[in-house]
């Protein structure tokens, strides 16, 4: 760490203003005050001077950016719970600390996975839209208008039972859904008899059967496309697909084209593959109601994204006074 009294800390992206004000008065903190992405150019030159740089997951840090780095730069403190945006095995041989924010976002993930299950069996975004449409755009009610789907009683298979897996899980139970789940083990067995859940072993078989399939999971070399063409062909024709994990695990080509053709029946997305785009057949479909879209919103409440500075402040802080920071992430941690 730098000799200065205070570490200089840069910050890629705008935080709440509580956060940043806090960042000011115990760091050097250099911060963006236009929210606009860096450069991977303008992110070079900031690792040259920082001590602490804290990155987003917009930000990609490569083996590039940190062998760039000047010889100052000790941690890099990730606001977000993921940290696939950086090289983590780069960071470590050079000596470099990361950390992320866990534990934070799992009742708000678990939330709006919820409300897209709810959304798109019950087509809410496609009826929003109608009044606003005019007078004439809404007849009055009809029997066999505008019908969704029931979800209780129905299946929901999820995939990757970690915290917010378990919240959605809890979630689901109260909606009276049947929860299966699919994870690297099963969870611990008290856990497993409270949320009345179905462990399958066999990802392939529990996809074969599910009404509705919800991505859980970290997005890491063994998750990208987990989902695949052969996978996402497994599923019902009935079946809806809610990812609010990451865009990777799932083969989104694919996705949108079984969409269009009918192989199968909706889904609620609120992350991509290659975000901020979007596949254009993916936002057809949004506009003919088939489909919701959100703009990455399932941690996005004030409460949440607090919190998240709030750990990253803690993991500077501890590692400043020469501790270990909670939040560290090893390689093996993949």
């Amino acid at each position: 760490m730098s000799l200065r009294k205070k570490p200089r800390v840069v910050v890629t992206r705008r935080l709440p203003d509580s956060v940043e004000t806090r960042m000011r008065e115990l760091f050097d903190a250099q911060l963006n005050l236009t929210d606009e992405k860096m450069s991977q150019e303008a992110l070079i030159e900031a690792v040259k001077t920082a001590d602490v740089l804290v990155p987003t997951i917009n930000d990609r840090i490569d083996k590039a950016l940190i062998e760039a780095a000047g010889s100052n730069l000790k941690l890099i403190a990730n606001f977000g719970n993921g940290v696939d945006n950086i090289d983590v095995e780069a960071a470590v041989a050079r000596k470099i600390t990361v950390t992320n924010t866990p534990r934070v976002l799992t009742e708000d993930t678990a939330d709006m996975t919820m409300a897209l299950i709810l959304a798109v069996a019950r087509r809410v975004t496609e009826g929003s839209r109608v009044i606003p449409e005019g007078d004439n755009a809404w007849p009055g009610w009809s029997p066999t208008w505008m019908l969704g789907r029931r979800i209780t009683g129905k299946r929901l298979g999820i995939i990757g039972m970690g915290r917010i897996g378990q919240a959605l899980a809890r979630r689901a139970k109260a909606f009276g859904l049947q929860v299966h789940y699919h994870n690297r083990h099963h969870v611990d067995p008290a856990i497993e008899a409270e949320l009345e859940a179905t462990y399958w072993d066999s990802l392939d078989q529990m996809l074969a059967r599910m009404d509705i399939i919800s991505v859980n999971c970290p997005h890491t070399p063994a998750t990208y496309h987990l989902l695949s063409a052969r996978r996402l062909k497994l599923l019902k024709r009935e079946a809806l697909v809610i990812n609010t994990a990451r865009g990777e695990v799932i083969d989104e080509t694919t996705l949108a084209k079984m969409l269009d053709a009918g192989e199968i029946a909706g889904a609620g997305l609120d992350v991509f593959e290659h975000e901020p785009a979007v596949n254009p057949r993916l936002v057809k479909l949004a506009k003919s109601g088939r489909v919701v879209l959100l703009p990455h919103m399932g941690s996005a409440t004030i409460e949440g994204r607090t919190d998240m500075g709030e750990k990253v402040i803690v993991n500077i802080r501890a590692f400043m006074d020469g501790h270990s920071p909670p939040d560290k992430v090893l390689p093996e941690m993949l």
